[in-house]
């Protein structure tokens, strides 16, 4: 990419944020930073109990990803966040406004299978259909890509390279 980007790898939880986030960076050559590690202690121990968050939750961990990617403007880097709402999206680019989004889609089945596979993670599959029923995919005016998830890390990796890549054109 001509200039460097921060991608905010968006998507509901299973899609691969964490796999694909740093695949993605070591492929653009910038840092990564996982999301989940802006919640503040409150909110996972709400989703390990199976509460989803709400938005009153959410805006002080979508401030603190938005500081770190307006510290990477023009030096680039890939975070991941659901980001499942327009408005959470907003919120983020009103810290980060160059900011752009890869919006990681896929067959509801295969991201419980994949869910389900998971070791150590504090997001039950349970919370699944609410993660679903908040999404809002990207619209038209939104600057960002969404990359269907099946297949491997590297080939969905490949495909998300490109596509941020025909952001550039």
């Amino acid at each position: 990419m001509s200039t460097p980007h921060v991608v905010v790898v968006m998507g509901v939880a299973g899609t691969g944020k964490t796999t694909i986030g740093p695949l993605l960076a070591a492929e653009l050559g910038v840092p990564y930073a996982e999301g989940d590690d802006f919640h503040p202690a409150a909110n996972i121990a709400k989703m390990s109990a199976g509460t989803p968050l709400d938005d009153a939750d959410r805006w002080p961990w979508l401030d603190a990803i938005g500081q770190w990617a307006h510290g990477r403007a023009g030096l680039g880097g890939v975070v991941s966040s659901s980001a499942l709402k327009r408005a959470y999206r907003d919120r983020l680019r009103s810290e980060a406004p160059g900011a752009v989004f890869l919006h990681l889609s896929g067959d509801r089945s295969l991201i419980e299978d994949r869910m389900a596979g998971r070791k150590g993670h504090f997001m039950p599959t349970a919370l699944l259909d609410s993660q679903f029923a908040t999404l809002q995919p990207l619209e038209d005016d939104e600057a960002g890509v969404a990359v269907d998830v099946s297949g491997t890390p590297q080939e969905i990796t490949q495909r998300a390279v490109a596509a941020l890549r025909r952001l550039d054109t």
